[in-house]
Formats: structure tokens, sequence, C-alpha cells
């Protein structure tokens, strides 16, 4: 699949809705209609810093007055949002709000860093919400598996990650100034990713503000559930629709397979044996697999279990015990045992 981020739509983003309407439509408009307000969005750092108009940094920090980083930010929200779905609308908002005041901060001294070692003065930056959506690329990349969808050339690989990259150096070189956007974002990311002197514990949108934005503004942001269809990737190929139909299919089969063991367990008690769920997924491409019920002889030892891959689930906030018997009954295929995860 070339893309990475869970099923279409914006159904539980709705801060990433906001995100991706409100500034996007104030763009354009600035562009199209009100050309002479423009000069209050822009991101002027000698005003900043001379005449302290701190508010430039809010204005020009929020608004995109290029329509390209308006598209290509608009398209990285977009799928971005399965962060917000993953860990919720609060957390969310609280690492975009600390990677925005820390970008910000690492804008104002990369700025003096370049000026000190290079001698170039720089007045203006880019604007846009580019500080935190460059620092959304930390944990895309340490939280998301990879996955292979094809290659080229015999050599060259196509992941699920890849048209999000292609996006992101396409936004980076889109100005001559940006790169110190996108490394404070990075920068700003890693810092709060990585919990580093506990910026995620000071800088975070307190509980209250939560419910009164939960209040206000998510019934006018949410969206309905998507139907239940087959996603088709940009530019998929006949290969690629019938891999994904296969996939839903798989998931299709676990979900239903899940509900039965679960119905099983309610009645008998105990836990869900992995071990029974995922075999029918694995020999599906077995013809002569009919109603096979491992027994207790011919069940195979357990799968040895990279820590690695038990890591990368922990990352994405399983616990332990979940990620052991998810990787062993998949066979420790990451994929299907992040999907099956996630989906539960």
């Amino acid at each position: 699949m070339f893309t990475s981020t869970g099923s279409n739509g914006l159904y539980k983003a709705p801060l990433s809705k906001s995100l991706l309407l409100v500034p996007s439509a104030i763009s354009i408009l600035l562009a199209l209609l009100f050309q002479h307000y423009q000069k209050f969005f822009a991101y002027n750092l000698q005003a900043i810093k001379e005449d302290f108009q701190i508010w430039r940094l809010l204005c020009g920090r929020t608004i995109c007055l290029d329509l390209k980083d308006t598209f290509c930010s608009s398209l990285l929200i977009y799928n971005f949002r399965i962060f917000e779905r993953r860990y919720g609308s609060r957390k969310f908002s609280s690492f975009l709000l600390g990677a925005w005041m820390l970008s910000a901060l690492f804008d104002l001294l990369l700025v003096e860093i370049a000026q000190y070692i290079f001698g170039i003065t720089i007045n203006s930056l880019p604007s846009g919400f580019l500080g935190p959506v460059f620092a959304l690329f930390v944990p895309f990349y340490s939280s998301i598996p990879r996955v292979q969808v094809t290659q080229v050339l015999g050599h060259f690989s196509i992941t699920n990650k890849t048209l999000v990259y292609i996006l992101g150096l396409q936004l980076l070189t889109s100005g001559s100034y940006i790169w110190i956007l996108a490394l404070s974002g990075l920068v700003s990311g890693i810092c709060y990713n990585s919990s580093i002197l506990k910026v995620h514990r000071i800088l975070r949108v307190p509980s209250w503000v939560a419910r009164i934005f939960s209040w206000t503004l998510e019934p006018i942001f949410s969206s309905a559930e998507p139907t239940n269809e087959v996603r088709v990737g940009m530019g998929a190929t006949v290969d690629i629709q019938r891999q994904q139909r296969m996939e839903l299919l798989d998931r299709q089969i676990m979900m239903s397979q899940v509900a039965q063991m679960r119905r099983q367990r309610q009645q008998q008690g105990g836990m869900i044996n992995w071990n029974r769920l995922f075999p029918p997924l694995r020999h599906r491409h077995n013809a002569n697999y009919q109603d096979h019920r491992p027994t207790e002889q011919d069940t195979p030892p357990p799968t040895e279990v990279s820590e690695e891959q038990v890591a990368r689930l922990m990352e994405m906030g399983f616990s332990r015990g979940d990620a052991l018997e998810a990787l062993r009954a998949s066979n420790n295929d990451l994929n299907v045992a992040t999907n099956f995860l996630l989906q539960h």
C-alpha cells in the first residue's frame, strides 16, 4: 500500500481536519483576494527581535503564504493523522504545541548561528505550520513499520512510507531558507518524542482546555466513520490492487476469528489462543488446506521473536506481552502483528 495511515478519511481526527481546512482556507484567501493583508502573516524575524512583535510568531508560523507549501503541508498532515487516532486528540495536540514552541526557539537560535558562523543575515523565513509538520517525521520514522510494496528496476524498494518522504523532500526544497525550519522541526520532534528534559510534561495541553475544545470545536470538525471499502493507493498497479484486496480479506477473516475466539473465551474463561487464530491466514495460499485444526501433537515449537520487533511494537504503545504473543502467532511477521494489534 502507498498509504500507511489506516483507513481513508478523517474519522477520529478532528484536530487534523481543522489544521487541513482552516489554515488552507486562509492561505487561499490571502493569495487570491486579500494580498494586501499578507504582510501581517510574514514570518519577519527582524520585526520580532527588534520591535518585539511577538504576534508575528503566531501568524507567521501558522499560515502559509506560498500555495505550494500549503498543498504539501496539507498532504503531510493528512498522512500524519494516524497519530491523532492512535494517541488521541489531546496527546496529539500536546505534541504539536510542544513542537511549535520548541521549533520557534530553534528557529531563532539557528538564524543566530548562521549569522555568527557564515555571516548570513536572515531577516525572514518561510511562513506556515512547517516546524510541527517536520517534527512529525520523527514519530513517523520511529513508530510506523516499513512495509515493502514493490521494487523499481529490481533494486530500489518502494514502501508504504515512500510517498510521505517524497512530499517532505518536496517541501524541503520549496524555499531557500526552509532548511532552517526543517532542522528546527526535526530537533524539536526528537526532543519531545524522546522526553529530553521532560518537555512532554511541561509543554502539553491542560485537560480543561482539551475538554473545552472537545465540547465546542470537535462537533464541528468531526467526521463520520468511513465505509468498509478497498483502498487503492496512488498509482497502484493491478498487482498492488490485488494485494490490497487480499490484505483486506485477511483482516476480515482475522476479525471474524477474533470475535469467535472471544465468544469462546467468555464461555470458558482464559486468554485467546493466538496459535489457533493465525495459522489459517498463513496457509491461505495452500490449495490443499481445508478445515485445518492443529492439535497438541503437531503444534510447532514457539517461534523465536526478534527483540527489535518487540521494541518497535512497544514504541507504538502496545504491551510487551501482547507484542510477544502477536509476533509468535504471526510467525514473526511485523506487518500482520501490527495490523491485528491496531484493530484491537
